[in-house]
């Protein structure tokens, strides 16, 4: 385990470099990012921004490249902002694997440099994983600052499985400190990601009834109503599970069945992430349900992209069924539904308690506390109340909290602003340890080999569907109960509900 003590904030004299600069992670999240952290002058004092790119081009082209992803600017405070942040940017083209362009690149870093008093580097790699090491190795190198703060930020995927993941953060680690490195998930940035802590163990009529002795099943969902969209020789190398569930998803279960801890420290939090991690099995195949999406209407289907094999059995669905093996949680499913050409963007936790005991209220729908990551971010829960007039039925209603009705007038930040503010404030809070890594790698890899081999084999599903055909008896298969999708809040009086007949 890491040290408690994290690194220090950096408060000035700061240059951010960002690896990748030309590709579209940059344009569309880093770049976007750092502006709005401009904007909110949350950037340390005196920081310069310099993009590092095997693309050639001048710096008012690059200007332009990154200016058309910046929201807001076209005229006012905005188009000021703007034109303040450019100042910040420059761009240093160069090869990822040679010395020589590593050194110029620090150059130009010690030219920004020439008087800073405490000079602090941040290298954010927005690249693809095969080149992350021998870029890495490249900056420990050439631009290390041997006196000052040195960080770098590592986009996932974090490897393929096990094996290929403890090759990589091993060649990491022997270049860079754990203090040093930051591994992003973004999702750990999301503003309803971060909120579960305070949700759990800042309610204690929450936290007290996330047990097997209340819960029944828990689901954790992931939708996007498009497909590859031209990215299918990419996304074919890594699938759905490689590419949401071993992360995105196995971050918010570790943060729904965690202890609590110690104290809100970035160590005893991941402290207990791990201790929860370990608990859960390898997935099993009989706990899987895999599918791969076809064309429906004029959407293609997945092997309908030329860079996609035709025997491929990549899945482009899956929902994977979890246990955590403790004293807590023994017992209760956890499904982990992710898919790509479904029928709506969506991503959230259904926590679903078991059902009313004793048969008292036949109508009784069992009661859910959903958390809506997104869209429309949002906390609700699902309970039974008298429907109003003379008689004993009941009703299905919500507890709402959605945020853009509470909080109309809150601005939520973007994942990737969250994230690269706390990795210059020091926080590891919302970044993935090194052992984290390791042991989520061990629930997943056995059934990510086995559907590499073609042991598995995906169904096939419409585009735009809810996935595949056997869906909702795989998920009746461990308990969970599909309430009134149909039910609306009714909007007439309490007399003309009971029958009166009154308006």
């Amino acid at each position: 385990m890491a040290s408690d003590q994290g690194p220090p904030s950096l408060q000035e004299d700061t240059i951010i470099v960002v690896l990748g600069a030309s590709g579209d992670l940059a344009k569309k999240k880093t770049y976007p990012a750092l502006f709005n952290l401009h904007r909110l002058q949350l950037l340390p004092k005196n920081t310069s921004i310099v993009g590092y790119a095997r693309t050639k081009m001048d710096e008012p082209t690059f200007h332009g490249k990154i200016s058309e992803h910046l929201k807001n600017v076209d005229s006012g405070e905005g188009k000021k902002a703007k034109e303040d942040f450019l100042k910040l940017c420059t761009y240093v083209p160069g090869a990822y694997d040679q010395d020589d362009a590593f050194a110029k690149l620090n150059k130009e870093m010690e030219k920004i440099e020439s008087g800073a008093k405490n000079p602090n580097r941040v290298f954010y790699m927005a690249l693809p994983p095969n080149v992350f090491t021998v870029v890495a190795a490249g900056l420990k190198k050439n631009c290390y600052l041997e006196k000052g703060n040195n960080r770098i930020i590592i986009e996932k995927p974090f490897g393929k499985d096990l094996e290929s993941s403890r090759e990589m953060m091993g060649k990491l680690k022997d270049l860079w400190k754990e203090e040093e490195t930051f591994r992003i998930d973004h999702y750990l940035g999301k503003e309803m990601v971060k909120n579960l802590l305070v949700m759990r163990f800042g309610n204690p009529i929450i936290d007290a009834g996330l047990n097997n002795k209340l819960v029944d099943n828990v689901q954790i969902t992931f939708k996007e109503p498009f497909g590859t969209e031209g990215r299918g020789g990419y996304f074919d190398e890594f699938g759905i599970i490689r590419d949401i569930q071993q992360n995105h998803l196995s971050q918010v279960l570790s943060l729904i069945s965690m202890e609590r801890p110690k104290s809100f420290s970035a160590e005893h939090i991941r402290d207990e992430k791990v201790k929860v991690l370990k608990t859960v099995p390898a997935i099993e195949a009989k706990d899987v349900l895999l599918g791969q999406y076809a064309a429906h209407g004029d959407k293609p289907g997945y092997k309908d992209d030329d860079t996609v094999p035709k025997d491929s059995n990549c899945p482009t669905f899956a929902a994977l069924t979890l246990f955590v093996n403790n004293e807590r949680w023994k017992g209760v499913p956890f499904i982990l539904k992710a898919g790509k050409a479904l029928d709506e963007a969506k991503v959230e936790i259904r926590i679903q308690y078991k059902d009313i005991e004793g048969g008292l209220f036949e109508d009784a729908q069992r009661n859910e506390l959903v958390i809506r990551i997104q869209p429309n971010e949002a906390v609700y829960i699902k309970l039974n109340a008298k429907t109003p007039g003379l008689h004993m039925g009941t009703l299905p209603a919500d507890l709402d909290l959605t945020y853009k009705e509470r909080f109309e007038d809150a601005r939520i930040p973007e994942a990737y602003e969250a994230l690269i503010l706390d990795a210059l404030n020091g926080d590891h809070s919302n970044f993935v340890r090194d052992d984290e890594l390791d042991v989520s790698w061990k629930i997943f890899t056995p059934i990510l080999h086995a559907i590499d081999e073609g042991k598995i084999k995906p169904e096939s599903y419409p585009y735009g569907s809810r996935g595949p055909e056997n869906l909702n008896d795989f998920i009746a298969k461990y308990g969970f109960k599909r309430s009134n999708e149909g039910y609306v809040w009714p909007k007439t009086s309490v007399q003309k509900v009971s029958g009166s007949g009154k308006k």
